[in-house]
């Protein structure tokens, strides 16, 4: 006889007490095996597939798509055991569609008691690859439901079975879709063989919005109409827009105002700054890119002028523990950089950079960022920075006064690099020049250490030759 097991949110680590679900990857009814995931969830750092540690038939789910769940609440329930057909030999054969149901084992893995890893988290499952999901079928086929009104773009209309699934894979691009309550198998998707993108979902919510219609919950206004109750008269538009829209800040925006805020709070910052001639490191950076072998980026350079100006300034390579009133000063250098995504601001973390050379730096800064804008960031890469570098300079702004990523204490930051007038070499001259601002915590150290550490980086973008002697 099977055993209903309840699988619960788990404890996805770095202190994150709650996640929202996105998207699910199982139904009732489907097998699924041990360390298969089952749901993919957003936490404050991360997008997440969380694996099931029991393998069986799927039971119950708990949560909507877009709903928050605190950890330890549960997820769903597994029947482990003797599957729910195996005493219906009927069950093995042929379903409707002529094809076998495909015997994943997971009956005899749980037939004496129930097993799973207790690994939830993606990349510590077991070695092999997941069983293939099914669906335990009823032998009888109920009585379609009739088709229920929704509302699309503020009209009604009535919901038809779709012919196939929609051609959607970001579960970024469902759940705008979804906040929105548009209708996906509405859009023809522009993507590789008709994929739907995020572009045309805004594309068809600008379009809407032209034509004055708003998302709505599914049949108010045609309740409002049977109860004989006024309709409430659309809201007053500025410039086109609604007069008010609200943003819940949760996820990756509600984590990153909830730590910028602590840093104003508890950390008194100081900013200093610099104009630098970046001339002979743009000339530096063509020369090697020229002589062959992978690309070297402006940031990697940047990152290794960083890391040696910390081995000389090691005071703003620290944190400051406020409950012993110590500061922690680090032997390694895991090198933060701002990265601006469709989910918001995050700070992927660089590990040992100070042991990097500017190729892998490079590569590290590339692949990084790639997973950031696709939402693979796991909370280990998203955690555990001693130092920030922001290269603001890709938003074609000049300065900035950076808040610390607390609980750092110090961050670099860098404007866009443009011809400017400049002496050089006692005559006026047209040369590259890039402002660099230093924000540091001043319970760490002094002005002149902060100015020092600013001045190195400065001297070392204006004769990269300086470099030379810390290689």
């Amino acid at each position: 006889m099977a055993q209903v097991l309840e699988f619960k949110l788990p404890d996805l680590g770095e202190g994150l007490t709650e996640a929202e679900i996105v998207r699910w990857m199982v139904e009732v009814g489907d097998v699924v095996a041990v360390d298969q995931p089952v749901v993919e969830v957003e936490t404050a750092k991360a997008m997440v597939e969380v694996p099931c540690p029991y393998g069986g038939v799927v039971t119950a789910r708990f949560g909507e798509e877009g709903a928050e769940l605190p950890v330890g609440a549960p997820l769903l329930t597994v029947a482990v055991g003797e599957p729910a057909d195996a005493a219906d030999p009927s069950a093995s054969a042929a379903p409707a569609g002529g094809r076998p149901a495909r015997d994943t084992g997971a009956g005899a893995e749980g037939a004496g008691e129930a097993k799973g890893s207790g690994n939830v988290l993606v990349g510590y499952g077991t070695s092999e690859a997941p069983a293939r999901r099914r669906r335990v079928r009823p032998q009888r086929t109920a009585p379609a439901a009739p088709a229920e009104p929704v509302r699309v773009n503020g009209r009604a209309r009535t919901a038809e079975p779709a012919d196939g699934p929609v051609p959607v894979i970001s579960p970024l691009v469902r759940r705008l879709a979804r906040q929105n309550d548009l209708d996906l198998r509405e859009l023809t998707g522009s993507g590789p063989e008709g994929l739907i993108l995020r572009a045309d979902v805004e594309y068809a919510l600008r379009a809407a919005a032209a034509r004055g219609g708003r998302a709505e919950a599914p049949g108010t206004e045609a309740a409002a109409h049977a109860a004989g109750l006024p309709q409430a008269p659309a809201p007053a538009l500025v410039g086109g827009a609604p007069a008010e829209v609200r943003t819940p800040l949760k996820g990756v925006r509600g984590a990153v105002a909830d730590k910028l805020s602590r840093s104003r709070r508890e950390i008194p910052d100081a900013t200093c700054w610099v104009d630098a001639d970046a001339t002979e490191l743009m000339r530096a950076r063509t020369a090697m890119n020229a002589a062959g072998g992978p690309k070297i980026s402006l940031v990697a350079l940047l990152a290794r002028i960083c890391t040696a100006a910390l081995a000389r300034f090691p005071e703003l390579n620290s944190t400051v523990d406020t409950e012993a009133r110590e500061i922690v000063r680090f032997g390694h250098v895991h090198l933060g950089f701002a990265a601006q995504t469709d989910r918001g601001l995050v700070v992927p973390v660089v590990r040992d950079a100070h042991a990097r050379d500017a190729e892998s730096l490079t590569g590290e800064f590339a692949r990084l960022t790639e997973a950031a804008r696709d939402g693979r960031l796991t909370p280990g890469e998203l955690t555990g920075g001693t130092f920030t570098l922001n290269n603001y300079g890709v938003f074609g702004v000049d300065g900035s006064t950076p808040i610390i990523n607390h609980p750092e204490a110090a961050m670099l930051g860098v404007g866009r690099i443009v011809p400017k007038p400049w002496v050089h070499q006692g005559e006026l001259a047209v040369r590259q020049v890039v402002q660099l601002s230093l924000t540091f915590d001043h319970r760490v150290c002094d002005g002149g250490t902060a100015g020092g550490f600013l001045r190195y980086v400065a001297d070392c973008v204006e004769q990269p030759a300086v470099l030379l002697r810390t290689l």
